[in-house]
């Protein structure tokens, strides 16, 4: 019970794709800030804050300017805990020297079955002792909530919705922002975004043009869309479904092969951009 099944870490890193772990996964920060995503909760991060995520929570990961952490995952866990929260490590950085030791001795290999599964009963012990459940207040769940059923809407108008609650419109905003960490249009960008990016990254999508992809995602312009998604990610979309599809394919030899749009695709948003 609660044995650590495996430890490594992110050197300098900006974005991490969509994905789940059917372990429990403990992510440590030890640099930069950013924010990972689920499906229905956003968590901001900075240098000592612990993430915690159950089982079987589809999540990404961003940050503006790149990221460190260390990450392990927990199997046969007895923490009952149902939704992903974070906690901060004290000022003697105790919680970072347990990620720290067993990332030595995972990796060393010497009697690593018998400290992983105490360092996993200690790092479960810190999580239970640190641990306080983030509480967003109702309205601002509200807004959330209304984001993630409308985003792909191009029609959705997240100005007017605000207008229509019973609060200050820039209390709204500056209470959305304290409490997820971004304002709610940064929030429903990034989820258009990260959308479009999960739906570019899959080979068995690469038939859709760049046009259809932004309004499955929300958004009316393709222009803008593709000058926003290369603001994010630092290429165009159709060089990041490109990118994404060959990096797959070098893993698996069967993966279908980008498809001819795709290239003309990419060819006619460089001479747009």
């Amino acid at each position: 019970m609660n044995e650590i099944v495996y430890v490594s870490r992110h050197n300098i890193t900006t974005n991490v794709t969509r994905h789940s772990h059917t372990t429990w996964e403990l992510i440590y920060y030890t640099s930069g800030e950013g924010i990972m995503i689920f499906d229905d909760l956003t968590i901001s991060y900075r240098e000592g804050d612990i993430i915690v995520v159950p089982p079987n929570h589809i999540h990404t990961n961003h940050s503006e300017k790149g990221f460190t952490n260390i990450f392990l995952n927990i199997d046969d866990s007895n923490m009952n805990y149902r939704t992903p929260f974070k906690i901060q490590d004290d000022a003697a950085h105790f919680i970072l020297n347990a990620f720290q030791a067993a990332y030595f001795h995972y990796n060393e290999g010497e009697n690593r079955d018998i400290l992983m599964t105490a360092y996993g009963h200690l790092l479960v012990g810190y999580i239970r002792t640190y641990q306080k459940s983030p509480v967003h207040s109702d309205i601002v769940e509200t807004i959330r909530s209304n984001i993630v059923q409308n985003f792909s809407d191009s029609n959705y108008e997240l100005d007017k919705f605000l207008r229509s609650l019973p609060f200050s419109y820039d209390y709204l905003r500056k209470l959305f922002k304290k409490e997820i960490g971004i304002t709610p249009h940064q929030y429903l960008c990034d989820k258009r975004l990260m959308t479009a990016a999960e739906w570019l990254s899959s080979a068995y999508n690469d038939s859709s043009n760049i046009a259809d992809v932004a309004r499955m995602c929300g958004f009316t312009e393709p222009l803008y869309f593709s000058r926003m998604f290369k603001k994010k990610y630092g290429i165009s979309p159709s060089f990041y479904r490109i990118e994404k599809t060959q990096s797959k394919r070098r893993l698996d030899p069967d993966m279908i092969r980008i498809s001819e749009s795709a290239a003309d695709d990419a060819a006619d948003l460089q001479e747009n951009e």
